[in-house]
């Protein structure tokens, strides 16, 4: 299971941004991912040939963290639903995943992120076209914010804002080493 998260007057507003304007660029493969708007999920179905599998690691009420409240709108330490889970190809995680939605949005929207299990996130929001997505941002992920089994510096991440209607959600995706190495490997 994952370390506790620091409390969100504590946690950095991380320097996300689009991939062109990032100070230190990733190497062409990396910012062809970090940039594909496409599922996540479906790409990683197929790079995994149909071996993929999600693995919650963390859901629950949280005090959201300053850089998740500035990307919804909403005032530092708003409640939110995190999710935290690994996208796994092969039993192996590839992917860190962490959803977040404030507890206003989830409200009335229909939406219950508490009994997705090990559905993807993404699948629901692609099969559902009343979800658009905002601008895909990306940064170096801070490594004190992943669980301890996979913690590493200067990890590329990406996030972007699925709207539908008054219902925002955020979801950050941070690339594992062992993604770029089954990359490598192919």
């Amino acid at each position: 299971m994952p370390t506790a998260m620091p409390p969100a007057a504590l946690s950095p507003v991380l320097p996300w941004c689009p991939a062109s304007q990032l100070a230190v660029l990733p190497n062409t493969t990396q910012q062809a991912w970090l940039a594909d708007q496409d599922s996540l999920t479906r790409k990683l179905t197929a790079l995994a040939e149909q071996q993929f599998s999600v693995l919650p690691l963390l859901e629950g009420w949280q005090t959201l963290r300053a850089d998740e409240c500035l990307a919804l709108g909403v005032a530092d330490g708003s409640q939110g639903w995190v999710r935290e889970v690994y996208l796994r190809g092969h039993q192996q995680p590839w992917v860190f995943a962490r959803s977040v939605a404030t507890r206003a949005a989830l409200s009335g929207s229909g939406l219950d992120l508490a009994h997705l299990g090990t559905r993807s996130l993404g699948e629901l929001l692609f099969s559902d076209q009343a979800f658009t997505r905002g601008p895909l941002e990306a940064c170096h992920y801070p490594s004190s914010w992943l669980p301890v089994e996979v913690r590493s510096e200067h990890l590329w991440a990406r996030r972007s804002r699925f709207s539908r209607g008054p219902l925002a959600l955020l979801v950050v995706e941070v690339f594992l080493p062992s993604f770029w190495q089954q990359l490598g490997a192919r």
